[in-house]
């Protein structure tokens, strides 16, 4: 009796296994096949003749990017822009919601996902526009999102990775990747200390200056690239675990 007990059980938990086994593969697959979904959804935007609107300034180049990235906006007005890094994965929209926990979850398609979107920081002002595009995405262990940042922890992936392209409807911009650094999110009691997830847009030269700094100081190797009061920023954050609530950040300047 005890014996047909034991293997039972021991049925039971093979089934069990498998049935998870089998579970987490559709999972994994199906978050592969969302994210190659999503990183193709630029090219499927087929622009069939290059049009340059009537009141367009004629200093203003209008690429097929730019105009894809507009026909995007269609599905979902949230998608503000398109990030790529030539050679590695990170090839994405980029959404802004109004504020920052809907996107940590959800995709372009407003679908729930575990990956969640590449996001901008509800606080980025257009109209301005703001100093600098503080972007966040999730460290997938399958290498989706934002998990090809870490790499940047080596200077000559850096050296062969040294641009950012951002794109949105009104205009088509390369950073020159600057600082890469590990960091944490501080506790409000701390000071002097650098809170690289707080700098949107900068109030004087002097607080420019200061990130500029403080990003350069925290850098992991020294890439020879400055940035000036008045050039663009791009700050690109991600999880890291090397300590709690560990990030990894990359920062990009306007070429």
């Amino acid at each position: 009796m005890k014996r047909n007990y034991k293997k039972q059980l021991i049925l039971a938990i093979l089934i069990i296994l498998m049935i998870v086994s089998t579970i987490y593969v559709i999972y994994f697959f199906r978050l592969k096949f969302q994210a190659k979904e999503e990183s193709n959804l630029l090219n499927s935007i087929k622009i069939e003749k290059m049009q340059i609107p009537e009141n367009s300034k004629e200093k203003v180049i209008i690429t097929e990017r730019m105009l894809q990235v507009k026909e995007l906006q269609k599905q979902n007005s949230d998608i503000v822009g398109w990030i790529e890094i030539e050679g590695t994965n990170i090839n994405y929209p980029v959404l802004q919601g109004t504020d920052n926990e809907y996107y940590l979850d959800h995709d372009y398609k407003h679908e729930k996902t575990a990956k969640g979107s590449i996001f901008l920081n509800k606080d980025y002002d257009w109209n301005i526009p703001s100093t600098n595009l503080l972007i966040y995405g999730h460290n997938m262990k399958n290498g989706e999102m934002f998990e090809d940042l870490l790499n940047y922890s080596s200077e000559e992936y850096y050296k062969n990775h040294p641009i950012i392209r951002f794109t949105t409807a009104n205009e088509d911009k390369e950073y020159e990747i600057f600082s890469a650094f590990r960091a944490r999110v501080y506790y409000k009691s701390e000071t002097n200390v650098f809170r690289y997830y707080n700098f949107i847009n900068a109030n004087s030269e002097e607080e420019y200056n200061e990130f500029i700094k403080n990003a350069k100081s925290s850098a992991l190797y020294d890439t020879g690239i400055n940035a000036s009061y008045g050039e663009k920023l791009i700050t690109l954050i991600t999880c890291s675990y090397h300590v709690n609530d560990g990030r990894f950040v990359v920062i990009g300047k306007e070429k």
